[in-house]
């Protein structure tokens, strides 16, 4: 602690509030000649009995900014998948699915409508990442890997049932999280309601 630091601290406050009553005392004659040693006294005592210094909180970056900066990371994320998801040729049903997912993503990370209430939501920022970073490539690119396969074996099941199965799941998996949103902000526009109609 420089030594602004320490006149500016909460004892040497404290220590010279109550020097100055040891001056005011011996001003009026109350401290004769021993006034050093009562005001000093004075001073020491009011150092001792003055609280301590509070430290500083650590000064840790908002939880919602955070959010805020991980789904900019997101949106490109996904844009990379989107470009990905162009080069890879899926048969006629997987394709549909998959367009009809990549939609709702796409409206789900719309910075526009949807940052206010996903910066407060972790967990639907979470199961967005995961949708986009690794449930709709690994579907994707183990289906391109397992018709390579199949194409040699024929005969076993086609990997495309699978691919539309798991592009179902993911796709009410998003559904769920869209609504989820819709009723946050619903329930913000309810708050706002009755806050008005309390103040009216």
């Amino acid at each position: 602690m420089g030594i602004v630091g320490v006149l500016e601290s909460r004892k040497n406050i404290a220590g010279s509030a109550c020097g100055l009553v040891g001056l005011g005392l011996t001003f009026t004659g109350v401290a004769g000649p021993y006034w050093p040693v009562v005001v000093a006294g004075l001073y020491g005592a009011g150092a001792l009995l003055a609280p301590p210094e509070r430290q500083p909180l650590p000064d840790f970056p908002d939880p919602s900014a955070q959010l805020s900066a991980q789904l900019d990371e997101l949106r490109g994320d996904f844009g990379r998948l989107l470009t990905y998801l162009e080069g890879v040729e899926l048969p006629p049903a997987a394709a549909g699915r998959l367009t009809e997912l990549t939609g709702l993503l796409t409206a789900l990370l719309d910075p526009d409508w949807s940052s206010e209430v996903l910066a407060t939501d972790p967990e639907g920022v979470h199961a967005l990442s995961r949708a986009v970073r690794q449930d709709v490539p690994e579907a994707v690119d183990t289906f391109v890997r397992t018709r390579w396969w199949t194409r040699l074996t024929p005969g076993a099941e086609p990997p495309e049932r699978h691919l539309e199965r798991q592009l179902g799941l993911l796709h009410e998996e998003a559904e769920r999280l869209a609504v989820s949103l819709r009723e946050a902000e619903a329930r913000r526009q309810e708050t706002h309601t009755r806050y008005l109609e309390d103040r009216a």
